[in-house]
């Protein structure tokens, strides 16, 4: 019986290390519109504060959006919280071109430090997702998508390079663990990520070689963040300023914005559970509306009502009045 013994104790032990071993941060690619509206002020904060947390290894922030300010306000932010060197990108062919009614990127980029003067001074952003991705390790990439799906598209288009003789569904397939996006309305209906560049929208999501997870319009809608971040006196940061310019402006927003790209990052960094159940299926592209079929083995997921709506308000609200832990001075 003592062998016995000792080889229960030992498994026992194997479990319990591997149970208490600190998680390893997530190798993340943050895909955003950032202009059209400021939920997305708040999403690149929630990735900056679980970075700090070593949640999160951001490899890149990559612009959907061909607006002018959208690298620049990138990095704004990125310059804040202390990572102004990661590397950014933008599409260089056909694209969206939205930028803020409220003006705050004209705030932030007259405001704060930052290097980038223009999106048009960035890289391309798949030459600059080919470099990041060549470099990971095989399956271990997330991508969150919080805008157009222009630069999924391209991606998956797009051919061998420099960086690897594989082509971009190859790529993808290869270095990507799963990407999560802030796209669609389930089970049916329309969302302005998807219907923007509804052309790309339907390619990236019918073709991508990886699982995808969809927190939909249902979801961050019911998320009002920025009450408390404005009403924090001490804090002063790029992310309450914005909250606090934009949030007066429409009436809708009298108990916090909508966070929509929020719900996408947490679930991207932290996993679905405990916030959020799956539905399990296939996303359905209409032109730009899209529907879902219930498939046992469809490598598609919708996030469901789980946590409670405040529960997770509040969580995902501490996280934007997260101030960074290395400041980097820029001149």
């Amino acid at each position: 019986m003592k062998p016995f013994l000792t080889l229960c104790l030992l498994a026992f032990a194997i479990i319990s290390f591997a149970q208490n071993r600190p998680k390893q941060p997530v190798p993340v690619i943050l895909d955003t519109d950032i202009g059209p509206d400021y939920d997305d002020v708040g999403a690149m904060a929630v990735l900056h504060a679980l970075a700090d947390r070593g949640e999160a290894r951001p490899l890149a922030v990559i612009s959907s959006n061909k607006h002018k300010l959208v690298v620049p306000t990138i990095d704004v932010l990125n310059t804040y919280f202390g990572r102004p060197d990661l590397p950014t990108g933008v599409p260089k062919g056909p694209g969206v071109t939205d930028g803020a009614w409220q003006k705050w990127p004209e705030m932030l980029v007259a405001t704060y430090p930052h290097t980038i003067r223009s999106s048009a001074d960035a890289p391309d952003a798949v030459t600059t997702y080919r470099g990041v991705l060549a470099r990971q390790p095989n399956g271990s990439v997330t991508i969150v998508t919080i805008g157009f799906l222009t630069n999924m598209a391209d991606l998956l288009d797009s051919k061998p390079d420099q960086y690897s003789r594989l082509n971009g569904r190859d790529l993808v397939k290869q270095k990507v663990k799963e990407l999560v996006s802030m796209a669609g309305l389930f089970p049916e209906g329309r969302e302005f990520n998807v219907f923007k560049d509804s052309v790309a929208s339907e390619k990236a999501f019918a073709n991508w070689p990886t699982p995808i997870i969809f927190s939909g319009f249902e979801i961050g809608k019911q998320v009002k963040t920025g009450l408390r971040l404005v009403a924090d006196q001490k804090l002063q940061s790029p992310v309450k300023d914005v909250f606090a310019r934009c949030m007066p402006m429409t009436k809708d927003d009298n108990n916090g914005r909508m966070s929509w790209d929020q719900t996408a990052v947490l679930v991207a960094i932290r996993g679905a559970e405990p916030y959020y159940g799956l539905k399990r299926g296939r996303y359905i592209a209409k032109g730009g509306n899209n529907g879902w079929q219930d498939d046992p083995n469809g490598t598609h997921y919708y996030l469901t009502d789980k946590m409670p709506v405040a529960q997770v308000t509040e969580e995902i609200e501490a996280l934007m009045m997260h101030q960074p832990k290395n400041r980097k001075k820029v001149n």
